[in-house]
């Protein structure tokens, strides 16, 4: 039982630091494209984040947008203006997760 609770702690810590790694680091080309076309399309946003969670493979994106442009709509239609806006970019993901929200006054 202690091994693996060892085990555990090391691969916890491992991932900690390759995650701290990940913040410290420039953004991948992927994340920087996604966020171009994102500030393009929503150029009122006041707070913008794309992370590859894929491990830097280009697989699979979060993406983080606050913008007065989804004010007044639901959280689907908020979606569905982040997935036509990376329509092209979403034929070669495996996965997009999307957070959005509206500024607060």
């Amino acid at each position: 039982m202690l091994s693996i609770s060892r085990f555990l702690l090391k691969n916890q810590a491992v991932l900690v630091s390759r995650q701290l790694q990940r913040t410290l680091s420039s953004q991948t080309d992927g994340e920087t494209r996604i966020a171009h076309i994102l500030k393009e399309k929503f150029p009122s946003a006041t707070s913008l984040k794309v992370v590859d969670i894929s491990g830097g493979c280009g697989a699979m994106y979060e993406v983080h947008i606050e913008s007065n442009e989804f004010k007044g709509k639901r959280t689907v239609q908020q979606h569905q203006l982040v997935n036509q806006a990376l329509k092209e970019e979403i034929q070669g993901m495996h996965g997009l997760r999307i957070f959005t929200d509206v500024p607060r006054e």
